[in-house]
């Protein structure tokens, strides 16, 4: 028994190195805060989800599979070009999947923080910006430009890191991936802790159709929508001037738009761009450390997907 336990041993202790060698130590960045990001959801779920056993397990379900998919990103990234486009990529397609469940969990929990917002509203700009100035500026020109650029979201947000990836900026483009991602994830757990449901709950809605296309409920502060395109397009500018002046004047009008069109309340919008310089800021002063010390720090590849 004791001869059998023994030879065990070293049998698993080598496929556990084999695991750390062949997967553990290939996770990127990205993969990194999609596993953290996945631990705090689940951890949401667990707690908010009551007595909603189907969604409970369908959701668990989801991250198991989701936390898989993570640990062989690094594999798919050494099988070819594909295989190395969709490991990049697979949070990016993934998004409009996180984003929805967001919604579920906070329909469960069932409570928002809307007069919270509102009142910080009224005491940072006097009113309710959100309600009244497509009210006060009814002006047919402006918000079809507006609406056009809150139209063009997902245009910007993935046209920056696309168009870098086509261009043969792959590192750039990876390094764009990872700053959106990170700052999806720190809007989602805030989502997730302190739902706020939006004017479109709470005010009577100026354009119903569009308010209807893609909303999570409870995913108003910080606006995502302005957060993730500032930060898509200012990694555009930064590694690819053209493409990032390109999107530049779509993404200003989308930070007008979602105040304009009654998407999120004007404190949305300021807290969306605090997060997204938050964001760029810290990728910023990670890019500036000097060689030696980068080089000290676990995972100094991670960033730039490199195998």
């Amino acid at each position: 028994m004791s001869t059998s336990h023994d030879a065990m041993t070293p049998r698993f202790t080598t496929r556990l190195a084999t695991l750390r060698r062949g997967v553990l130590e290939r996770l990127t960045a990205v993969d990194i805060v999609t596993l953290l990001y996945v631990a705090i959801a689940t951890a949401a779920v667990l707690a908010f989800s009551g007595q909603d056993h189907a969604s409970w397990d369908l959701l668990l379900t989801a991250h198991a599979l989701l936390v898989s998919l993570v640990l062989a990103a690094p594999l798919a990234r050494q099988a070819g070009s594909l295989g190395r486009f969709l490991g990049d990529w697979y949070p990016m397609l993934l998004l409009g999947a996180l984003y929805a469940e967001v919604g579920v969990l906070n329909v469960d929990l069932g409570y928002q923080h809307d007069q919270v917002i509102q009142r910080l509203e009224l005491w940072v700009f006097g009113s309710q910006l959100s309600y009244r100035w497509i009210r006060e500026m009814p002006n047919p020109l402006l918000s079809w430009f507006l609406h056009g650029c809150y139209l063009a979201y997902y245009a910007i947000l993935y046209a920056s890191p696309l168009g870098l990836w086509f261009s043969g900026r792959r590192d750039a483009a990876r390094r764009t991936i990872f700053a959106v991602m990170v700052t999806f994830y720190l809007c989602y757990v805030v989502f997730l802790f302190f739902p706020v449901a939006g004017p479109r709950y709470t005010f009577e809605p100026a354009t119903q159709w569009l308010l209807d296309l893609g909303d999570s409920w409870g995913a108003a502060f910080p606006s995502s929508h302005v957060a993730a395109a500032v930060v898509a397009a200012l990694c555009a500018l930064r590694y690819w001037r053209p493409l990032g002046l390109l999107l530049t004047p779509l993404t200003v009008g989308l930070v007008l738009s979602v105040v304009y069109g009654q998407f999120h309340y004007a404190v949305d919008a300021v807290s969306g761009l605090i997060v997204a310089c938050a964001v760029l800021a810290s990728q910023y002063i990670y890019a500036s450390l000097p060689a030696t010390v980068a080089a000290g720090l676990p995972g100094r590849e991670l960033e730039t997907g490199r195998a």
